[in-house]
């Protein structure tokens, strides 16, 4: 299978967009929040009209009324052969989760309930934006490399475990696979294993009927229900415990899940991708991580290089979240300089391409004219040779990481979770941090 390898320059193509089809002009208020949050946003009246715009314009998510007569299986149905892609949200009544399910199965990415606030509409929408600008950009042999046997791994249905350090583009890669697999049509669906409190992370995956616990007040399908015949990515797995990691190891030996509060379990064909941005060996050596499952995860191991070690990335990186972001904050025409791009490619990026992307939005502010100058992109840019090896970086990094989190807990006196909150990170992410600062010997608040 070839693969395109993705520059972006002068030439850039015009960014992603939120595509609505709201026959009935209901969802013309919401959308409008939508729109003033930041995301570029079209609506159309008819599916004639939303197929035309599939097909004419980069289009990242159709949304669709799911109670409109009909509109939302038509729309998945016409979607899945025409563009099979691009995802469908729909927006409707959730009272029935034999309904949502259904849609999920037919083709769905999502199913919101007709209540959802704009925050959250907007945050979901992010996503699918997120996914559809990050398609692989690449030239250097390393990432051409990894996204060849991603190609290669797709046409399987074999677990796939994808690790690197953090922001290396591990969630890039599990979405090639989706797209590029016989599961494309189906939904796929990402689980953050660090971002998610450990006592709701089991009716995450698993689901739960109503009155199964407090809360509970209605039934929901779990991740793998609503993936069903499609892709679920766990990111970061290392994350999680080791009591889920055993349910896990269960639902993936026998292919079904039970519901929390169910006594029946309940059949379902799903692919799993894993990440992790640690070393999972290591961490089934220390007790933390279960080693059947790690095996069952790791059937085909794919490893993707840090950005320091694939240059040649760097400046197609670069333009491609010049061309993104540009058009977003008002800069199409910004370009780098040589100057920039000789300290683009100088600069060891410990946060890698996350990091990058950052530096170029931060350009996008600082720049008063078109030209990007290394003074706008906030980094020192030192020299390839000079650059620490990785054991050197590594442990640059991880003591950069322990010093903000004792700030932080310093500055929340000691609250742990308002530190997590702070950090971004969840509580259970802060105590592993901790607990690996205790081991190190370090003084914590």
């Amino acid at each position: 299978m070839a693969l395109a390898v993705q520059t972006h320059g002068a030439d850039a193509p015009p960014a992603a967009e939120v595509l609505v089809l709201d026959p009935a002009g209901s969802a013309g208020a919401l959308m409008r929040r939508v729109v003033n949050a930041g995301l570029p946003c079209r609506v159309e009246a008819t599916l004639e009209a939303v197929l035309r715009g599939v097909e004419r314009h980069p289009v990242a998510v159709v949304v669709a009324d799911a109670d409109a007569a009909a509109e939302g299986s038509v729309v998945l149905g016409e979607l899945r052969r025409i563009a099979p892609l691009v995802p469908v949200v729909l927006i409707g009544r959730v009272e029935d989760p034999a309904r949502v399910v259904a849609a999920l199965r037919q083709g769905a990415a999502d199913f919101l309930g007709q209540d959802v606030d704009a925050g959250k509409l907007a945050a979901v929408l992010s996503g699918y934006l997120k996914g559809r600008q990050d398609a692989p950009v690449f030239q250097s042999a390393a990432s051409r490399n990894s996204f060849e046997l991603a190609s290669r791994v797709a046409r399987t249905d074999v677990s796939v475990l994808i690790t690197g350090e953090s922001g290396t583009g591990k969630e890039v890669v599990a979405r090639f696979i989706h797209q590029q697999s016989n599961r494309a049509a189906g939904p796929f669906v990402g689980v953050n294993c660090a971002a998610i409190p450990e006592h709701m992370m089991e009716a995450t995956l698993f689901g739960h009927e109503k009155g199964a616990f407090t809360g509970a007040h209605q039934t929901r399908p779990g991740k793998f229900e609503v993936c069903d015949g499609g892709t679920l990515l766990l990111d970061e797995i290392s994350e999680m415990s080791l009591e889920l990691q055993a349910k896990l190891l269960r639902v993936l030996q026998e292919r079904e899940v039970e519901r929390i509060g169910a006594h029946k379990p309940r059949s379902v064909d799903v692919r799993v991708l894993a990440t992790s941005n640690r070393d999972l060996k290591e961490a089934v050596r220390e007790g933390r991580f279960r080693e059947d499952l790690y095996f069952r995860l790791s059937v085909f191991p794919l490893q993707l290089e840090p950005l320091r070690q694939r240059v040649e990335d760097i400046v197609p990186l670069a333009e491609w979240f010049l061309a993104k972001h540009g058009a977003r904050m008002g800069r199409p025409d910004a370009a780098l300089s040589p100057a920039a791009r000789e300290v683009l490619v100088t600069h060891p990026w410990p946060g890698n391409v996350r990091e990058l992307e950052n530096a170029i939005q931060r350009a996008l502010v600082m720049v008063d004219g078109t030209a990007v100058e290394p003074e706008h992109l906030g980094i020192d840019g030192p020299s390839a040779a000079a650059a620490p090896d990785g054991a050197a970086l590594e442990t640059r990094v991880r003591d950069a990481e322990e010093t903000l989190i004792q700030q932080t807990l310093a500055s929340c006196n000691g609250r742990r979770k308002d530190a997590a909150r702070a950090l971004g990170i969840s509580e259970r992410t802060l105590r592993y941090k901790l607990a690996r600062l205790r081991e190190r010997e370090e003084l914590v608040p």
